[in-house]
C-alpha cells in the first residue's frame, strides 16, 4: 500500500498534467481507444515532438500508458489513474453536498420539509 505523501505527490502530478489543453484533450482522444503519436498529433498545430512531451508529462502523471505493437507504440489511457482522481473529487463534493443539505434544512427550504397531511393542515 502506498503512503499518503506518495499518494499525494501522484494526484499532484496528474492534476498539473491536466492544467494543459492539449493534454486534456489528448486524454479526451484516447478516451475513444489507443492511438500512435501521429494520430494524436493530427489535430494540434503543434510539431510531434512537442505532442510527444505533452506524452510524456501523462506518462510521469500515470495517466497513459506505452505500448509496443511491431514498429508502432501505441498511447493507451490509464483508467485507473482517473478513476482515482475522480474519487478524491467525489470525497469533497459528497462532504459539500451534505453541508447544502444541513443549511437547507435549517433555512427551511420547502423541499426538504417533511410533506404536511391534510389533518395537519385542518387543525
Amino acid at each position: 500500500m502506498m503512503d499518503g505523501g506518495a499518494a499525494e505527490e501522484r494526484l499532484d502530478r496528474a492534476f498539473a498534467a491536466l492544467a494543459d489543453p492539449v493534454r486534456r484533450a489528448i486524454i479526451a482522444r484516447l478516451s475513444r481507444g489507443p492511438a500512435t503519436v501521429n494520430e494524436l498529433a493530427e489535430p494540434f498545430q503543434i510539431s510531434k515532438q512537442a505532442v510527444s512531451k505533452h506524452i510524456q508529462v501523462l506518462e510521469h502523471a500515470d495517466l497513459v500508458t506505452r505500448t509496443r505493437d511491431a514498429q508502432r507504440r501505441p498511447v493507451h489511457l490509464n483508467p485507473g489513474r482517473l478513476e482515482a482522481m475522480t474519487a478524491w473529487i467525489d470525497r469533497y463534493r459528497l462532504v459539500h453536498e451534505q453541508q447544502f443539505r444541513r443549511l437547507d434544512a435549517l433555512l427551511g427550504d420547502p423541499k426538504n420539509a417533511a410533506p404536511s397531511t391534510a389533518t395537519e393542515e385542518q387543525t
